[in-house]
């Protein structure tokens, strides 16, 4: 995931690799909170949302882009939690 989100950057040096990683962690936690289940092997839709949440805290971006990408994750996001197969709302347990 690492190399794609780097490629979505247009990042081509190791210097950011912690920084970039930690953003991967943090959109999966937030996908998680969310109720998304991410599979063993992300899928390509998975990986759009990851990639989206990484670009939106990475870059420096003018507020009309950020608002853009905040509310383009918003909504993989919302897709992803009302999708079935993404999330495991066990009713009863």
């Amino acid at each position: 995931m690492l190399a794609k989100v780097k490629l979505a950057l247009r990042i081509t040096t190791n210097a950011y690799d912690s920084d970039i990683q930690g953003l991967i962690d943090a959109a999966q936690i937030d996908l998680g909170i969310a109720g998304v289940v991410l599979p063993s092997t992300l899928d390509a839709i998975c990986e759009r949302a990851i990639i989206t949440y990484c670009k939106l805290h990475f870059l420096g971006l003018s507020d009309n882009e950020w608002d853009r990408l905040k509310s383009s994750y918003d909504e993989q996001k919302a897709q992803l939690v009302t999708a079935t197969g993404y999330t495991d709302w066990s009713v009863g347990s």
